[in-house]
């Protein structure tokens, strides 16, 4: 059986979101425990299954994500990786929009003749909530709003600046001990976007220790919520954002009302065969 890892969200390989995807020809998917058992080998933030659904008149294929410890009902960046590899063996042309049916609905990809990947996702609009006691001192910074993000159930919380962002060293322990399984900080860019549209809009980290995800590189789902958020603040809804993870990675949003475009770049880095039945 085949298996490939993609990094999603990235400008160059070895950056962005690395996630192991397997197409199978045909479904229904293996049993639960092997899948999950997979992922907890790749020990990657997300790895993606997916399978043909010659007889849904909704969707053209099944997809769900597994993290090292659980599956999960929502991930961009494997998403991303997932139309990539659709693109790329001819499943998909481009410009077609590929139809996944999921945890979380039937979520589009359309593979640009560019090589964009460009996802149709719901809108996460972020409720501000009190700052919860023990976040500041989980991330080792001083919060100054928080916001629920249901149904993705992220914390997002704002800090200062872009360096307060970058130079966060959280107590993953207690992050795990929050309320919420996963925690999205942010702030706005240091610097102000050029006249050509250079650089980005806003900053951010995603810790999910309870996910065993201590940071992921770049969360595709949480710019759902930051979209809205940050376009609300600087009066446009086309931003880009960077996730100032260690790999890095960029997101362009684009705010649909209850729809949310988010586009990023993949690129292919391992085509490997499983010498074991899964």
């Amino acid at each position: 059986m085949r298996i490939r890892t993609v990094d999603a969200f990235a400008d160059r390989p070895y950056t962005g979101n690395p996630a192991a995807v397997v197409l199978f020809d045909s479904g229904p998917f293996p049993e639960d425990g092997r899948l999950q058992t997979l992922a907890a080998e790749m020990n990657l933030a997300e790895t993606a299954y997916a399978h043909p659904l010659p007889d849904d008149p909704e969707a053209d294929w099944a997809l769900r994500w597994f993290t090292p410890v659980a599956e999960v009902d929502m991930c961009g960046h494997a998403t991303v990786a997932t139309a990539h590899l659709l693109a790329e063996d001819g499943h998909a042309k481009p410009g077609e929009t590929v139809r996944f049916r999921t945890r979380s609905g039937v979520l589009g990809a359309t593979a640009r003749a560019c090589g964009d990947i460009a996802l149709d996702f719901p809108t996460s609009t972020p409720a501000p909530v009190g700052i919860p006691e023990g976040v500041a001192a989980a991330l080792g910074a001083e919060v100054t709003a928080a916001y629920d993000t249901a149904p993705l159930d992220y914390l997002l919380v704002d800090v200062a600046d872009e360096a307060t962002v970058r130079a966060l060293r959280p107590d993953l322990a207690a992050v795990a001990a929050l309320d919420w399984p996963a925690v999205i900080v942010t702030a706005p860019a240091a610097g102000a976007r050029t006249a050509d549209g250079g650089a980005y809009d806003f900053v951010s980290r995603m810790f999910a220790p309870r996910h065993g995800i201590p940071e992921d590189p770049v969360t595709g789902s949480a710019h759902t919520a930051l979209a809205p958020l940050w376009s609300a603040r600087l009066g446009s809804d086309s931003l880009t954002g960077l996730q100032a993870s260690a790999r890095s990675g960029y997101v362009r949003t684009e705010l649909r009302g209850e729809r949310t475009l988010l586009t990023g770049t993949a690129f292919t880095v391992l085509d490997a065969e499983l010498r074991t039945e899964l």
